[in-house]
């Protein structure tokens, strides 16, 4: 496959049957071939993702001593900033070529999981900061809980599977600042090296520009954009490994511009949509069969978290 597939949501939610089920069978199949698709029709209005790149790009314009004091020890980077070349690619030691901030779940009142979660960080220099933020992270949990409906349908579950297991999940939004490039990267550093994702599906705002690169099945990089109106949703490890790889967590970066462009921002906002953390990642028995043995041994969400944000850098062991 050459190119991203791009997918509407507003068939999934019409109340066509054909359409509904067109939906289903295209996101299905990207899924399975390349682990990407482009998605319109999502819940974020235009005024929204204004807001959201205009705050985003206040808080990454103040002071280092300002953003430092929002870096909270001892929680693995969970909530609030994240430093410059903090975090790295499971597997390297050089760190990617960013900076980032964490808003984390709102649980709902009387949740068993609030404990589990980190309080989220205010930033008294922006008022409308955490606001606009969590509007956002309302907006794009909102579009993942339909997509994952659909994705229940495809493997032949109930259309409801995942709500449960997503309802006060340990999901992440992340603004991300590429700062701009000023000496030659050091040890092959690029903006975010080769990786998956950790969680069940990330949904991306902001690759309408080139950088955002996807590994085809042919072992090729191939550019993803999406349009002005798209998010980029992918598959991420728990969701592969649940579905025992029918579902595939695609190897992506984000590489560095050309040299012209060096002195360019970039910005990006992954929604990583994380399941509660005692949810089974066992491989589903629909998902295992004589051809397609299965391949992952039984964990929790929780734990497989762990163990990746040790590899990252971003927890200690």
């Amino acid at each position: 496959m050459q190119q991203i597939p791009s997918v509407d949501l507003r068939d999934f939610l019409s109340d066509d049957p054909a359409r509904k089920q067109k939906f289903v069978n295209e996101i299905g199949k990207a899924y399975e071939e390349i682990g990407f698709v482009a998605l319109k029709g999502h819940f974020l209005d235009d005024k929204l993702v204004g807001d959201l790149y205009a705050e985003v790009r206040n808080f990454f314009n103040l002071p280092l001593e300002t953003k430092a004091k929002y870096e909270i020890p001892g929680i693995g980077g969970q909530r609030g900033y994240v430093s410059f070349g903090k975090e790295h690619a499971k597997g390297r030691s050089a760190g990617d070529l960013k900076e980032f901030w964490h808003f984390g779940q709102y649980v709902s009142e009387g949740s068993k999981y609030a404990s589990e979660y980190p309080d989220n960080v205010t930033v008294t220099e922006l008022p409308h900061f955490n606001e606009v933020g969590q509007e956002a992270y309302r907006m794009l949990e909102k579009t993942g809980v339909y997509v994952l409906r659909a994705l229940a349908l495809f493997i032949g579950l109930d259309e409801f599977y995942f709500d449960n297991y997503i309802k006060d999940g340990n999901s992440i939004l992340r603004p991300i600042h590429y700062p701009p490039i000023t000496d030659e990267p050091k040890d092959g550093a690029v903006r975010a090296a080769a990786h998956g994702d950790i969680n069940l599906i990330t949904l991306l705002m902001g690759a309408q520009g080139k950088g955002l690169q996807v590994q085809n099945h042919d072992g090729e990089w191939i550019d993803a954009m999406a349009q002005p109106d798209e998010l980029m949703i992918n598959v991420g490890d728990m969701l592969a490994r649940h579905t025992n790889n029918r579902l595939k967590s695609t190897i992506h970066q984000v590489v560095n511009p050309p040299r012209e462009l060096w002195g360019t921002s970039r910005f990006s906002i992954p929604f990583f949509m994380h399941p509660v953390s005692d949810m089974p990642l066992n491989c589903l028995e629909k998902c295992i069969d004589a051809n397609n043995p299965k391949g992952f041994e039984d964990i929790t969400a929780g734990e497989y978290l762990d163990e990746r944000l040790v590899e990252l850098g971003l927890k200690k062991k």
